[in-house]
């Protein structure tokens, strides 16, 4: 059964277009990601799902219940996490969790099992005031906060943007947890290494979805060979590889570049090569490599 479903959502500001056509639909139980870069739309496109934003076209339902005329009682049934921290940094760890509990007519013990392995966590610092906590316990604390009412569906907008690599494993671990516990959530992220975590994923551009899958299916669908390539003056390789070898693609990935051509150029690495090496390209690697989300997101950039 699908949980979240939207048809044609539009929105504008003025003369900017942040949403364009976003249909998509997220299955009951499931962890669904939307990943894009800053300003691609994630976090309107969230504020409209949760009511806090109307639409300017097309329509949207969260467990059955329509974003324009049920707002009221989804406020009630699901749990966001806005990208910046927005609880109270005045009130302790203990007093932010009561007052969202209260805000919902529940309480902390009432559904203390459904938050137990994040809240061990923090508990050492429930006298502790919010804005003094660290980024990670901030954002277990946030966590919290929109689980206290057990909601059926969970919005994470950015919820590891600006905290560290450890942190960013544990909060998707707390996450892969949560699941198993029959929580939908929709997660959104700029990080393209997050996506691997996901059941289904939706890259999405500039306001327009560009494809919709499991990860795997979007890297199997990669339609080109892709290499990574290395040499002793990665400037020169980057100018050279543009010029001399017409690669469909051929961007920086950390140390290397990633250099795609069309898999039918059967021919094109060892034809690279020579180019390189007559252009005086020194210590040169060249090797086939499966392609990440990053690289699939480039491609459909295209």
């Amino acid at each position: 059964m699908d949980l979240i479903v939207t048809e044609g959502i539009e929105k504008r500001f003025g003369q900017l277009t942040a949403l364009r056509d976003i249909s998509l639909r997220v299955r009951r139980g499931e962890l669904y990601g939307l990943i894009g870069p800053d300003g691609a739309g994630k976090t309107t496109f969230f504020r409209i799902l949760t009511t806090l934003m109307p639409p300017d076209g097309g329509r949207a339902t969260v467990d059955g219940l329509d974003i324009a005329t049920d707002y009221r009682r989804i406020r009630a049934a699901v749990g966001y996490m806005p990208g910046r921290f927005s609880l109270y940094p005045d009130l302790t760890v203990k007093e932010n969790l009561e007052f969202f509990a209260t805000l919902f007519g529940t309480r902390l013990e009432d559904n203390y099992d459904l938050i137990r392995d994040i809240y061990v966590q923090i508990e050492p610092f429930r006298s502790r005031r919010a804005g003094r906590l660290s980024g990670g316990m901030k954002q277990k604390l946030a966590l919290c906060c929109a689980l206290i009412h057990r909601p059926r569906v969970l919005f994470l907008d950015e919820p590891t943007t600006g905290v560290d690599v450890v942190s960013r494993h544990e909060f998707w671990d707390m996450l892969s947890g949560l699941k198993r516990q029959g929580i939908t959530m929709l997660v959104s992220t700029p990080y393209m290494d997050e996506a691997v975590r996901c059941d289904r994923i939706a890259l999405i551009q500039s306001g327009r979805l560009l494809s919709i899958d499991t990860p795997r299916g979007i890297i199997e669908n990669y339609p080109d060979a892709l290499f990574e390539v290395r040499a002793e003056n990665m400037r020169q390789l980057t100018d050279e590889i543009r010029k001399r070898c017409s690669p469909q693609s051929c961007f920086a990935f950390g140390r290397s570049l990633h250099v795609s051509f069309s898999r039918d150029d059967v021919e094109a690495p060892q034809r690279m090569r020579a180019a390189l090496t007559a252009a005086g390209c020194t210590n040169l690697e060249i090797a086939p490599i499966t392609p990440s989300i990053e690289d699939c997101f480039i491609q459909q950039m295209r």
